[in-house]
């Protein structure tokens, strides 16, 4: 017989744990979830450390998500958590897509800053490992990553994943300590089958991503465009003597640009998408297993662009003694990645600008022999990625003993040949591999005292150890003797003095990189959790980190969390049948911030930095190896502490039978202190800048969630919820008392939001010289005639930086989704709606192609003209027709001329399901569960932006127009459970 004793509704580390713990006879109890630590994640709303049931607020479920063609992780979050922003900027498959929790902590600079922004991701207890943004070092431009950049949580194969939650508040993340500083995501996978059958799952379907229709465009209409501005500003056809009309547009009998523009025929195509995933999980009591397989191809609208996906999924599950449990699990996951053929994402990565003058032709036939030269080189991008652990648990009446090793580990390569006919006769050759590796070694000792019928406190202690490593191998080459051989060969004969030099590329012209960082943590913590009857549970959790990338003198932080969590049904209204929940919440912590970057535990350093204007990245001098102070970089000095962020939570949770209604309602408050930012400084010493601490950033908001089934009938349902996040970031304080600082095209101010612009203020155009007030000038430059009306802010009837003021956001004030759930019968409809509301881009694209005249023939990455340069763009309208061959620059993009609304609604899934397990099922029922289905994504996009999408722009808020759009998907596919 056996007798056991459940620690029902235990709450450990932010998670819900129910804790079986045998006391004494025979073992022939089912390995279930409940016995051991293993998180509950589908059981507990995250937002908190409290037990709030995630159908309250959760309104998309994973089975509905698990229909729709996503590949990456964050395909499937976006929308569906209050507080949690995903971006996706690309409609490229593989790309990386943004996340921010609460706002950002610090301003979007650069994609290191992306990186410092972004939140923690825990599959199964493994907290993920990303890209460390160190490769950049050695990039001229950001745009790409080094290597494959391909987006490392498209490994999530959503069949085998039993609920995603969300971590936003200190009382949730706090146990995941430093790691989690911008808030968790966590996803678990599907339980083992033990109850000595066996479930086997296929998941599969088929669809079309189909290309868009688009209107293009050749030189006589571009002509056109350009006549207007000629016959404006000019006389005789030319502005003065060095002005040249572009060759390109001067023959109207080139058919190249003026013929029939066809372009989008080899551009756009129709893509093929697929999914085909099984699982199998079965076993008994001592002893049960799960092993899943997959494959899922995404393939783009544009350029042949595709991601193929490759998972697999072991997991086994052993109790050979009473006491003692063991698990392991393992993730493998391969990714191959066909990327696009941007211009500017080629010359971004050669550092390399060829003869821009002329752009590639509108019509297909050259275009595709241009496409030609590119088959005769290669662009491979494969990553490998290993996710496993292995725990060990020892259970004792009320004691348990849990020790987890983890391992996550990805290596991604790339390697690239390009033809000498797409670079004036150079060829290119590069090679890549990196890998990102954490170890972490857990080990938690937890105590249940019940002391009494209502009184129940649970202790627990922990220790963790981590170990990250960061690597990467890079090197590429210009001009190599044929384009035949397309590799860097070397001497392989070890007996002649070049043994081991290069012998199909110059010397001179091959650039090696190498570079590696690693980080070690060390935590200590202690948790103490209090219930009194079921109606208040108060839980006070103490932690200090130890960080290698600390400087020696503050290399450990202790930081408290606390929470309370009321429940006000169980207090007053325990006997309403009517009411379902009522819990007010409230959590107040710190969590510490690791720096992202080991030389800042070491103080002043040496660099590889020996360049010169150009190329700032040769590591040497007359090809002799060298270390230089950072001049270029910044300065790092000593009293370097931890940053950290203080935030405070308030929510309440309401919940009645009636409709089944439901609300969530969350405060919060986020302070975000002691970051490191690079100010300019010590330039008597010949630096440029130095990183100083003292930057703070507050986060404010509100998250709501409300849903209710407002028709619940024999034969009919519906069911509504809507969510709905709004977050502000200010800048509290900046380094050594200034109030402002300008970084690029960006200011800082203390007091402002983050995320704004630094914009001229546009109020028309100046028609005459007459017009024109005496003495203005811009920059020193006399204003004239065509030149656009500046507001001159500070009156000193000067226009320069004085007069640029913040304007517009770059993060919405206010997104969420709307989603809609019908039931006929065996039939289903879901419809699913994505918003943002208060957001504003800079539509750059319009502005460089207003601002012909400077960008012309330009080598630079404003300049590029992609293959969509020919395709019908913008409303033309909206804009004065300024004098572009004006000193002023009169088109340049910062400017609130060409600052818009980028608010939105967007249909973004629909899906239609029948439920064939009756009529398949048969009267054996091997058949647990059958499921038809299509669906549409990406249906309709409702804006008043002028660009391409609202959603297709990086973090800098500027629509360059050359990335590529998100497809609309049409998918048929079936679910069944054996």
């Amino acid at each position: 017989m056996i007798k056991k004793r459940c620690l029902n509704g235990l709450v450990v580390l932010g998670w819900s744990c129910a804790c079986c713990s045998l006391v004494s006879g025979q073992d022939n109890k089912q390995l279930a979830p409940s016995d051991s630590l293993k998180l509950q994640i589908g059981t507990v709303k995250l937002d908190s450390i409290f037990q709030t049931k995630v159908s309250q607020v959760n309104p998309v479920e994973i089975k509905k998500q698990g229909l729709l063609p996503y590949t990456s992780l964050q395909q499937y979050l976006k929308g569906n958590n209050t507080g949690l922003y995903v971006t996706e900027p690309s409609g490229e498959p593989g790309t990386k897509q943004p996340m921010y929790f609460r706002g950002i902590s610090r301003p979007l600079l650069s994609d290191i800053d992306v990186f410092q922004n972004q939140p923690l991701v825990v599959i199964d207890g493994i907290p993920l490992v990303g890209e460390h943004p160190f490769a950049y070092a050695v990039q001229t431009y950001d745009l790409e990553r080094i290597g494959p950049a391909t987006n490392l949580l498209a490994n999530i194969n959503i069949d085998m994943v039993k609920s995603i939650e969300v971590l936003k508040d200190v009382a949730a993340i706090a146990m995941y300590g430093p790691n989690a500083a911008n808030g968790a995501i966590v996803v678990q996978t599907k339980e083992y089958q033990s109850d000595k059958t066996n479930r086997i799952a296929v998941n599969m379907y088929t669809g079309l991503a189909q290309r868009p229709q688009v209107t293009t465009i050749n030189g006589e209409y571009e002509n056109k465009f350009r006549r207007q501005f000629y016959d404006l500003y000019t006389s005789n056809g030319k502005y003065d003597d060095g002005d040249s009309y572009p060759v390109y547009l001067s023959d109207s009998l080139n058919m190249n640009y003026f013929g029939k523009s066809d372009w989008s025929d080899s551009y756009y195509n129709n893509g093929l998408v697929y999914n085909l995933n099984a699982n199998l999980s079965g076993g008994g009591p001592r002893a049960n297993f799960q092993f899943a397989a997959g494959s899922t191809q995404d393939k783009g609208i544009s350029e042949k662009v595709k991601l193929n996906k490759y998972y697999a999924l072991f997991g086994l599950n052993m109790r050979p003694l009473t006491w003692l449990t063991f698990s392991m699990q393992a993730n493998l996951t391969r990714l191959d990645r066909n990327r696009n053929l941007n211009l500017r994402d080629r010359f971004a990565q050669l550092a390399y600008f060829p003869d821009l003058s002329a752009p590639l032709s509108p019509n297909k036939e050259v275009y595709n022999e241009y496409l030609g030269f590119y088959k005769k080189g290669f662009d491979n991008n494969k990553s490998n990625i290993v996710q496993g652990y292995g725990k060990l648990q020892i259970d004792l009446g009320n004691f348990h003993f849990l020790s987890t090793g983890m391992v996550d580990y990805n290596e991604g390569y790339r390697d690239q040949f390009y033809h000498s006919k797409l670079m004036e006769s150079n060829n290119f050759a590069s090679n890549y591999y990196g890998y990102n590796q954490r170890a972490v070694f857990d080990n938690k000792a937890y105590y249940d005292w019940k002391i009494d019928a209502k009184n129940n406190l649970n202790l627990l202690i922990g220790n963790s150890l981590q170990w990250d490593t960061y690597r990467y191998n890079y090197a590429y080459a210009y001009k190599g003797v044929n384009d035949f051989i397309k590799v860097n060969l070397l001497e392989d004969d070890i007996n002649l003095p070049n043994y081991l030099e290069a012998t199909a590329y110059p010397k001179a012209l091959i650039f090696k990189f190498l570079d590696r960082i690693r980080h070690n943590l060390v935590s200590f913590y202690g948790k103490a959790t209090y219930n009194y009857d079921k109606k208040v549970d108060v839980s006070l959790l103490l932690r200090s980190d130890g960080s290698s990338n600390a400087q020696p003198d503050a290399r450990w932080l202790f930081t408290p969390s606390l929470s309370v969590n009321w429940n006000i049904k169980n207090s007053y209204f325990n006997t309403n049948r009517n009411l379902k929940d009522l819990t007010a919440r409230l959590s107040l912590g710190r969590i510490g911030i690791n720096n992202v970057f080991d030389d800042f535990a070491q103080g002043p350093n040496y660099v590889a930095q020996m360049g010169f204007t150009g190329n700032q990245l040769v590591a040497g001098y007359n090809a002799i190896a060298g270390l230089v102070r950072p001049y270029e970089s910044g300065w790092v000095g000593y009293n370097i502490p931890w940053a950290y962020t203080d935030q405070g939570n308030l929510g309440l949770d309401y919940a009645i039978e009636k409709k089944n209604f439901y609300v969530s309602l969350d405060l919060y408050l986020k302070q975000t202190k002691n970051q490191l930012i690079n100010i300019p400084s010590f330039s008597e010493y010949g630096y440029k800048s130095s990183y100083s601490a003292g930057m703070d950033v507050q986060n404010a908001g509100a998250e709501l969630t409300i849903g209710l089934d407002p028709i619940q009938s024999k034969t009919f349902k519906w069911s509504t919820a809507l969510n709905v996040s709004h977050n502000r970031n200010k800048l509290k304080a900046l380094p050594n008392g200034l109030d402002r600082l300008v970084i690029g095209n960006n200011l800082l101010e203390v007091g402002k939001s983050l995320d704004q612009y630094w914009l001229l203020s546009n109020e028309g155009i100046y028609k005459t010289d007459a017009e024109v007030p005496s003495g203005m000038t811009y920059n020193a430059i006399q204003l004239r005639a065509g030149d656009p009306i500046w507001k001159d802010q500070n009156g000193d009837n000067t226009i320069n930086d004085d007069d640029r003021t913040l304007q517009g956001h770059r993060l919405p004030a206010i997104f969420g989704n709307w989603y809609n759930n019908f039931v006929f019968g065996k039939w289903d409809l879901g419809i699913n709606m994505y918003y943002n509301i208060g957001r504003e881009l800079i539509n750059q694209e319009m502005a460089n192609r207003f601002d012909f005249i400077n960008n012309e023939g330009a080598r630079k990455l404003d300049a590029v003209k992609e293959i969509t340069y020919w395709e019908k763009r913008g409303d033309y309208s909206k804009y004065p027709l300024y004098n572009p061959w004006s000193s002023v620059i009169a088109y340049q993009a910062d400017q609130d001329l060409f600052l818009e609304n980028a608010s939105f609604l967007k249909i973004r899934a629909i899906t239609l399901g029948y439920n064939l397990t009756t009529l398949l099922g048969g009267s054996a029922q091997r058949i647990k569960n059958a499921y038809a289905y299509v669906s549409a994504n990406n249906v309709a996009t409702i804006t008043s932006y002028s660009g391409v999408d609202p959603e297709i722009v990086d973090y800098t808020g500027y629509d360059i127009g050359s990335k590529l759009r998100i497809p609309r998907i049409y998918t048929l596919g079936i679910k069944v459970d054996f």
